[in-house]
């Protein structure tokens, strides 16, 4: 337990970072384009290798590799939560960006543990090439997301597709450290343990944390008594206390472009767009400091598909074209393949 002391300090800067003023921010897709964490899925040799059984360290700790990636390096398995099922490319279809030919089908069945059924929401993870980036660099992902006929949907109301961020913040927690550690000067309990009865102090340890936010694409299904007819919505995730914020509805399926810019003060901006154009400021849903976090480095974007993991049900296929990060700042600058016009990629 931390004294009475250090959870006031621990509470007053919680107070303060919830609070913190969102800064003036970039619309996604603004700066250069990065040319190893995008990808328009146009070469003829592109596929993806599979290496089932596929990792779920979060739910039984196994990381069963070598994980599963992508013949071009630029997309690879989570090993959080395992590889989607089914990752192909396919012929663009109608409606997408102009001269875009083929894009990426995603959708999965077994999105638990390998060789078990849960008949729980479980989720695979996708990932874009992993490049750890100070948030200064003002970082951004962009992506194109088609939404299939109502018809073709996993019959549950809920969550069936994320668009996310992987970043780091720094919190402080308390941990045990040996009493000649300079750390443990700043108090807590004393206790002995080891193998030769060392005296240990509790500390307030700086400790980087990762968290994910992002906007899910959430099903409302006819079928489901609370809802009339079959239709979707985007929410985010999340507020300061992680709980989710209701952003645009979907009454239509088709082609969405969703966006997440990250500031130098740690906050994340989410926008959501009909249609294939660029995002621009009318597509803002919110500005947001996640589970009262400020991050601080900006790894990649993934995607997740979820399902009821019934061992029977395919998850909704969705497709995916032109994901890509930009950086409208620092080094990332140096970092280019083409301008923020999706126009000017093909």
């Amino acid at each position: 337990m931390l004294s009475p002391v250090l959870r006031g300090m621990a509470f007053a800067a919680a107070v303060f970072c919830c609070s913190a003023a969102v800064h003036a921010h970039h619309i996604p897709g603004t700066g250069t384009m990065s040319t190893t964490q995008s990808d328009d899925f146009e070469s003829g040799n592109w596929q993806f290798n599979y290496n089932h059984p596929k990792s779920s360290r979060e739910q039984d700790e196994q990381v069963r590799g070598p994980l599963a990636f992508s013949s071009n390096k630029k997309w690879r398995e989570g090993p959080k939560r395992g590889t989607p099922d089914h990752v192909v490319r396919v012929d663009t279809p109608p409606g997408g960006i102009e001269g875009s030919k083929y894009s990426l089908s995603l959708k999965s069945l077994h999105t638990g543990i390998p060789g078990r059924v849960t008949h729980e929401q479980q989720q695979d993870d996708l990932l874009m090439h992993t490049r750890p980036v100070p948030v200064s660099w003002l970082p951004s992902c962009v992506v194109r997301v088609y939404l299939p006929e109502w018809d073709q949907w996993e019959d549950r109301t809920g969550s069936h597709f994320g668009i996310r961020a992987d970043l780091r913040t720094t919190t402080m927690k308390e941990e045990e450290v040996p009493l000649i550690d300079p750390r443990a000067r700043d108090g807590g309990r004393s206790k002995r343990g080891g193998l030769f009865g060392r005296l240990f102090r509790t500390a307030m340890v700086e400790t980087t944390e990762p968290y994910w936010p992002g906007m899910f694409i959430q099903f409302h299904s006819k079928t489901d008594s609370r809802f009339s007819r079959d239709s979707a919505m985007v929410i985010v995730r999340g507020d300061k206390t992680g709980n989710v914020i209701p952003g645009p509805a979907i009454h239509e399926p088709g082609w969405w472009t969703f966006g997440m810019s990250f500031t130098a003060d740690g906050a994340v901006h989410y926008y959501a767009s009909p249609g294939v154009d660029d995002l621009t400021p009318e597509d803002h849903i919110t500005s947001q400091f996640p589970y009262g976090y400020q991050a601080h480095t900006f790894t990649t974007m993934f995607f997740n598909n979820v399902n009821n993991d019934d061992g029977r049900t395919w998850s909704t296929e969705f497709i995916i074209d032109d994901p890509a990060i930009y950086y409208a700042a620092g080094s990332g600058n140096n970092d280019r393949s083409a301008s923020s016009s999706s126009r000017n990629r093909r």
